[in-house]
């Protein structure tokens, strides 16, 4: 990192080094244990943080151990026994998972998210878990161990009266009997557990692993630890955030469905984005209706909301993405970067104005099926489907030549911008395409800002 900073000399050092280490830390743990009350959570926790080296966030570390701008206001609200809200949870833990130590070292995460609205805003902060571990056991068995749980006040460490009571005699002196609930409030607490408990699950099932904690800690230590080591994601060798720029016609929907269904990332076409945002009838997809409706473009910022909130999905950030249709020009590729959206592979589909011409201006449409045809290379199948074709007027040649001179206008400097892209000749065969593609994507080239065409 010193070189680093010796070379690049950034105007901020402190912040270079924060990026870079969020850069260089894909196989720091970040790691969600959840449960019921008296399930084990805490135990779990502090053996992954010994074995992993990580740092254990828990409700009572971020109230009680650390000096941290929104502890004042989140302890007010238990000295007066009221609820801390879930947004004052997720802004303390967004900010203490912002220090250098979480990004370097990863982190464990206790006890949250506790419900569905916890989970989203975490996730809408950027912050996504890589494994999920769930604890569960009978609530006879739970409530039973919470009746005899004891804590060391010097380690943290928790154990119990019947289950595992440590042989250390100093150990046993030290132990206090938490300030636990009694059995109906036990009973209360589990009974929002399961109620709150399938929200988060829907959210986090991809990457969320149950564990029986009703069995020796050996075994449940032993189960989570393997689980958190697996590192599945998506058939690809990293998480893939691909973004693909070209001429309308050059194929980028089609060679973007190619790499979605053999590498398992999530498909995303900006345009079919906004228009599932206004079918959906969402807050931002009634501010981009009119401008749909009216075919007027859609405002850049409400484009980036749209597209920032959608790329930040849980599955997103698992499987990796692949991205057509923006940014298509300098400004939108500056506004990507500024919300920390930047994509790992770039790709530029080159492809002359007379193929662009031949693709787009004799396409076709069914308007009873829906079905697209291609008057020279997909010709309909009969006379009668043939008779009821239409085009879209998008498809007339003087819009594509219009579409055609937006798209070169802006391409330069969006080249100059995305430096290490690669260029695709993509007046060829779309599987010949795909292979250069994918070995770009498994390969990279091992030297940058050089040009490889095919």
């Amino acid at each position: 990192m010193l070189e680093e900073l010796l070379i690049h000399k950034p105007d901020d050092p402190i912040q270079y080094m924060i990026d870079h280490l969020k850069k260089n830390n894909d196989d720091a743990p970040r790691i969600c244990v959840l449960g019921p009350p008296a399930s084990g959570k805490t135990t779990v926790a502090m053996w992954l943080c010994k074995h992993l080296d990580a740092i254990r966030i828990s409700q009572e570390t971020l109230l009680f151990k650390e000096i941290l701008a929104l502890t004042k206001e989140a302890k007010a609200y238990k000295e007066r026994k009221q609820k801390i809200p879930n947004a004052l949870w997720a802004n303390l833990i967004q900010e203490r998972l912002s220090n250098v130590d979480c990004i370097k070292q990863g982190w464990i995460l206790e006890g949250f998210p506790e419900n569905q609205e916890q989970a989203w805003m975490l996730q809408s902060s950027g912050i996504i878990p890589r494994h999920v571990v769930v604890l569960y056991a009978p609530d006879t068995v739970l409530i039973e161990r919470n009746s005899g749980k004891r804590l060391d006040p010097f380690t943290e460490e928790v154990y119990h009266t019947t289950f595992d009571w440590p042989s250390d005699p100093l150990v046993q002196q030290r132990l206090v009997k938490p300030e636990d609930l009694s059995e109906q409030e036990m009973s209360k607490k589990l009974l929002e557990y399961h109620r709150n408990f399938p929200g988060v699950f829907q959210l986090y099932q991809k990457v969320l692993k149950s564990v029986n904690a009703d069995q020796p800690s050996v075994d449940v230590l032993s189960q989570v630890l393997t689980y958190v080591q697996t590192r599945q994601r998506s058939a690809a060798p990293f998480t893939p955030r691909i973004l693909f720029c070209g001429p309308p016609g050059s194929g980028k929907s089609l060679q973007a469905a190619l790499i979605a269904q053999k590498y398992s990332v999530v498909n995303i076409c900006c345009g079919q984005l906004l228009k599932e945002a206004v079918a959906d009838k969402t807050k931002l997809g009634e501010l981009v209706k009119p401008y749909i409706d009216n075919g007027y473009p859609v405002p850049d910022n409400l484009v980036m909301k749209i597209l920032a909130e959608r790329l930040n999905a849980l599955d997103c950030m698992t499987n990796g993405w692949v991205l057509y249709g923006f940014p298509r020009d300098i400004e939108q590729g500056e506004q990507l970067q500024k919300s920390h959206i930047i994509p790992n592979r770039v790709f530029f589909f080159n492809l002359p104005y007379e193929s662009i011409m031949e693709r787009l201006s004799q396409r076709r449409i069914d308007p009873v099926t829906g079905e697209r045809y291609h008057t020279t290379f997909r010709p309909a199948p009969t006379l009668e489907i043939q008779a009821r074709l239409r085009q879209n007027p998008r498809d007339k040649e003087e819009n594509i030549e219009k579409r055609v001179e937006t798209y070169y206008r802006n391409v330069k400097e969006l080249e100059d911008f995305y430096e290490d892209a690669f260029h695709v000749n993509a007046d060829q065969d779309p599987h010949v395409v795909f292979e250069f593609i994918e070995s770009c994507i498994i390969k990279p080239l091992p030297f940058k800002k050089k040009i490889k065409s095919l």
